[in-house]
């Protein structure tokens, strides 16, 4: 299964370290990172779930909600979860799919045959409060996520729902936004009152909060 950017993240019910959940249930009225690993107690997985666990604050700040999967059992997750805390320094606490049939990770197009058949990639789905996928990556397993890259594109969509803008190459929090081609005359000096830059007529920049 394809999935794009606007469609409805597909709901599933499955077994967690936090005990059985249903994912559009579950995801209440929070944004969600949801996010595979090939395997538990492999390295470059036990990196990443160590750093978002770390993360917890920040994810919390932003109404976000961390939702791991690695196609084994719960019970190895939680063994898995015990290393991870002694090795990266935390206490994991968000939880983790066990997908041992693959059924998510099918659903989710999370195993691609050329990588392995029965591990999932690292894929990367921000899930918005709508239940609509915003956002998706997909890495492959020998590469660790960028995990400001994470922090930061949640926070472009975010400011870009709450203020109708879109955001450059490279932007920060804090940085100039682009006010869109689709606002104009009027309705761009009423929503954008402060004013803007304009190098090119198509190509207006302002600051918002």
């Amino acid at each position: 299964m394809s999935l794009h950017i606007g469609d409805t993240a597909p709901d599933f019910t499955a077994d967690t370290t936090k005990g059985r959940i249903s994912l559009h249930e579950w995801a209440g009225g929070s944004w969600v990172f949801f996010f595979s690993h090939p395997a538990d107690f492999t390295p470059v997985c036990t990196t990443e779930m160590g750093k978002t666990s770390k993360l917890s604050e920040p994810f919390a700040a932003r109404n976000v909600k961390p939702l791991g999967l690695s196609t084994d059992h719960v019970s190895e997750h939680l063994k898995w979860i015990a290393d991870v805390n002694d090795t990266q320094q935390t206490d994991l606490q968000f939880p983790i799919v066990a997908d041992p049939d693959l059924t998510v990770a099918k659903l989710y197009d999370m195993i691609h045959p050329n990588q392995s058949d029965t591990a999932a990639v690292r894929s990367v789905f921000i899930i918005d409060p709508n239940k609509k996928i915003r956002l998706t990556m997909t890495y492959p397993m020998n590469v660790g996520r960028n995990f400001e890259e994470i922090l930061r594109v949640i926070d472009a969509l975010q400011l870009a729902d709450k203020h109708r803008v879109a955001t450059p190459a490279d932007w920060r929090a804090g940085d100039k936004v682009i006010i869109p081609l689709s606002v104009k005359g009027e309705d761009a000096v009423k929503a954008f009152p402060q004013g803007w830059d304009e190098p090119r007529p198509y190509l207006r920049l302002t600051t918002v909060k």
